[in-house]
């Protein structure tokens, strides 16, 4: 099976069984990116998965017509040998990933304090994803070549073959020491500490792009003659990432699992010095629904100007995959990121999975690296996760050099919820649209107050030029960092026909499954709130559509649990009426009181 009818086989699978890429990622045991990359024709199955997509294709009784040569039967395909421990038998999960974590962390605690255990864990959690990774494309070449040997000695020609091209010091086995190495003369390591930072500077030195990315700490710093982090300590990790259920290759891992490692540390060790969580991280399946509302296109290009580990970007172009599989023509995604962590991880991801774009450093709402010329880049799309209720100076807003602010409703003061949308209004393209998480207060704010509040006014102006397309409030207890709903709000610049003037609503407090310590959204809830949001019709408890005039009526307040009750609506009655009820029921009260004293009576 050639790359090319292996994309076939992949589009043929996915529209006769109605699959989305996500099931059917599912059904073969592979990673979501692993779909886009075979559906793309940059790369095949292996024997063992070509396997199991005749054996799929068997059973749905498809026969491959028109795609070339036929593939032969399942039972003549014979499936490849793997080593023990490399079999990709399913994608990690959110608890053995965190497990492996929790272990590597208990090896240094009292070598180092908690919020820095992030700063150790991280940089080798990249190598080890690396090495895995490279050990995939070695595996896939091999086919090609024959023989690992070979495709080794082709890598060491053309390193461009590969993602991150690995030098032969710097791979895990080496590291680990499951594989001995004859290290140049004068040039063995002393230490593991040693080795580890070498094994940075040469991966740095084959891969520039991972230059300011892997290489933030030193293993071996010794400082008043002690070592920072002993030998033990870091063969406590190395240990734990070598057990063989935690691989981390192309088809073991989600896309963001990188992301997903970082928010955990985080939330776990460092966010009591102060850091929040949820600033970096957005729960997966919100991500998801964000992307299916703004159905990304082909050759779009999209932006997050607070990009944290790359992942919404990541799952926008997967949706977009999933509703044009056939389109050749990927996304273009831009981030920006201020923390260097959460911009490592943004790198790595957006290379590893293949996306085109760039991540650049920076914070951008005091310095949006993305211009075209003396104004801000505009884009097709925009998905972000913003510092919820952030505050900053004012003189950035009074002395904006791009607009942003006093053209669009107004400066707001203290909170920057809104702030963050003016950017993103700024950011978008003639015909651009945008979903962006915020606290559930920015939609409410100033309401009702009779004093002039800033915020309404800025929500006014939004309303007033049509600009907000939907608001939809998420269940509780989603996000990490906080036990907050959020909500969603996105905008549209030249909305179609059938939405100009209105305004979408969504209560979906209740589409959640219960979770310790986080509640989820399921896939089925992620799919039937992104069907009625773009439906855009009302749905009792669901769904309202308000004009500008219900929200003027409303004094601006968006927030959908004002229009929708989701079923915890309670019947208003008249006082009267009330009053009545309660004399009868008093009444009653008397006569039950009387009869139950003539049985006592008797008694």
């Amino acid at each position: 099976m050639n790359h090319n009818q292996a994309s076939q086989l992949i589009a043929l699978l996915r529209t006769q069984l109605n699959l989305s890429q996500e099931q059917l990622a599912g059904r073969l045991n592979v990673a979501y990116a692993t779909i886009n990359r075979w559906e793309l024709g940059k790369s095949k199955p292996q024997k063992a998965q070509q396997e199991a997509i005749l054996q799929l294709m068997d059973e749905a009784g498809l026969v491959p017509d028109g795609i070339g040569d036929t593939p032969p039967p399942p039972s003549e395909v014979k499936p490849e040998r793997r080593r023990r421990g490399v079999a990709h038998s399913q994608v990690l999960g959110t608890k053995p990933m965190e497990q492996m974590l929790w272990d590597a962390a208990c090896q240094i605690r009292g070598e180092k304090d908690a919020p820095k255990f992030k700063d150790y864990l991280l940089p080798l959690l990249f190598i080890k994803r690396l090495s895995d990774v490279f050990d995939d494309e070695v595996q896939r070449l091999a086919e090609t070549y024959g023989e690992r040997d070979t495709a080794l000695t082709v890598l060491d020609a053309d390193p461009s073959l590969v993602r991150f091209y690995l030098p032969p010091q710097t791979r895990w086995p080496v590291i680990s020491g499951r594989e001995t190495l004859a290290w140049p003369a004068g040039q063995a390591p002393k230490t593991l500490g040693e080795q580890l930072t070498t094994t940075v500077r040469l991966l740095v030195k084959a891969n520039p792009d991972l230059a300011g990315v892997i290489d933030t700490v030193d293993f071996n710093e010794t400082r008043n003659g002690e070592r920072e982090m002993s030998d033990k300590a870091l063969k406590g990790i190395v240990e734990t990432f070598s057990d063989p259920r935690y691989r981390l290759g192309l088809h073991d891992v989600e896309p963001d699992f990188l992301g997903r490692c970082y928010e955990y540390l985080l939330r776990k060790f460092a966010e009591g010095q102060g850091q929040s969580a949820g600033e970096f991280f957005t729960p997966r399946e919100v991500g998801f629904l964000m992307a299916e509302i703004l159905r990304p296109r082909s050759g779009e290009q999209a932006y997050d100007y607070a990009c944290g580990s790359f992942g919404l970007l990541i799952k926008l172009q997967l949706v977009c995959r999933r509703l044009d599989p056939l389109s050749r023509i990927p996304l273009k995604l831009y981030g920006q990121e201020l923390t260097g962590s959460s911009y490592a991880i943004a790198c790595m991801n957006r290379i590893i999975h293949d996306m085109q774009g760039e991540v650049l450093r920076g914070d951008s709402m005091r310095n949006p690296k993305y211009r075209d010329g003396g104004a801000l880049k505009r884009f097709d799309l925009i998905i972000a996760n913003p510092m919820w209720n952030q505050s900053f100076d004012p003189a950035i807003y009074e002395n904006d050099p791009f607009n942003r602010f006093e053209a669009t409703g107004g400066v707001t003061t203290g909170k920057a919820d809104w702030a963050w949308l003016q950017h993103t209004v700024a950011s978008l393209s003639d015909s651009g649209r945008a979903a962006v998480v915020l606290d559930t207060g920015a939609v409410t704010r100033g309401s009702g107050s009779k004093n002039e509040d800033r915020e309404r006014n800025i929500r006014r102006w939004f309303v007033e030029h049509d600009l907000i397309d939907g608001v939809i409030l998420l269940p509780d207890n989603l996000f990490y960092n906080t036990t907050a709903a959020g909500i969603i709000v996105v905008l549209r610049k030249h909305k179609p026909k059938d939405r100009k003037g209105k305004i979408v609503l969504v209560n979906a407090s209740r589409e959640f499954r219960k979770g310790n310590p986080k509640n989820h959204l399921t896939d089925d809830a992620v799919t039937r709130i992104a069907a009625a949001y773009l439906r855009g019709e009302p749905l009792d408890g669901l769904v309202a559509v308000i004009d500008k005039a219900k929200a003027e009526e409303n004094d601006y307040n968006l927030s959908p649990s004002r229009y929708l009750a989701n079923g915890d609506a309670k019947v208003m009655r008249e006082i009267p009426a009330i009053v009545a009820e309660l004399a009868a029921l008093k009444k009653d009260e008397a006569r039950l009181d009387k009869e139950l004293a003539k049985v006592l009576a008797q008694l």
